[in-house]
């Protein structure tokens, strides 16, 4: 589960997150944000979260002008003082309407209620994926599967500039429009399921496509810094022990 929490106050943003990890351990806080603006530009810039926990009262304003300057599909359990509020929180997806001080068990109600009535079993698309992993007698990803908010998007691997994680969460990015996808697999999962002519490793947190490398440097200690296209601002550098392979693997050498 991936969660958004927007909280202007520090103190009540970490006890809220506190709150999640102790009833839903496996849940996945994506960002803390504080503002009515900075939430329309993380959510006009990110594939939807799966659960929302929202104030109504922002630094700058009414949480309610958010869903007037951008498209909210996901659920939301709101978290405020006041009630006067709970019929308008009602008519944007509202899972459930809690008051603060929020107790752990009402959180956990919430969330229990959210799985039962909002929450979908993702589908289980494996036989499918093996499919779309053979060409030319090589068992590789060719294309994938992408479920983000109520859509799923199929990617081919050719457009897939670089994969990389942050924060416990594997993105894909778009060669085509810059765009990043959260997918479900891990880095060392993924290793072994891309093409390993055009695909490779680099180091901990990024695995990059051939057709993704803008421009190479020399970098310490034989290493190689690596310029991506689309750009990141998170480090690209050869990890010194893949050095030598990444070399071969540039020039169709197999290693």
């Amino acid at each position: 589960m991936k969660v958004l929490i927007i909280e202007d106050e520090n103190a009540a943003a970490r006890r809220l997150e506190k709150m999640l990890s102790e009833v839903e351990p496996d849940a996945v806080v994506l960002q803390r944000l504080d503002s009515v603006e900075a939430s329309i530009l993380w959510m006009q810039n990110n594939p939807q979260p799966d659960l929302i926990l929202l104030d109504i009262h922002l630094a700058d304003g009414a949480s309610f002008e958010i869903f007037e300057h951008t498209t909210v599909t996901c659920p939301i359990i709101f978290t405020t003082a006041y009630d006067e509020y709970a019929l308008q929180a009602f008519k944007v997806n509202a899972v459930d309407y809690l008051l603060k001080p929020i107790k752990t068990g009402e959180l956990a109600a919430a969330i229990d209620k959210y799985k039962k009535v909002f929450a979908t079993v993702s589908p289980d698309y494996t036989g499918l994926l093996e499919t779309l992993r053979r060409q030319d007698g090589q068992n590789y990803l060719r294309r994938m599967l992408i479920r983000f908010g109520n859509s799923i998007k199929l990617v081919d691997m050719t457009d897939a500039a670089y994969f990389y994680t942050k924060d416990k969460i594997t993105f894909l990015v778009s060669r085509s429009t810059g765009k990043r996808y959260p997918v479900d697999y891990p880095l060392d999962k993924l290793e072994n399921m891309l093409d390993t002519k055009t695909f490779f490793r680099i180091n901990r947190q990024f695995i990059v496509n051939v057709a993704g490398i803008k421009e190479m440097h020399p970098y310490s200690k034989s290493r190689v810094k690596v310029e991506l296209e689309p750009a990141t601002d998170l480090e690209t550098i050869v990890s010194t022990e893949r050095s030598s392979e990444f070399k071969k693997w540039l020039v169709g050498e197999q290693v």
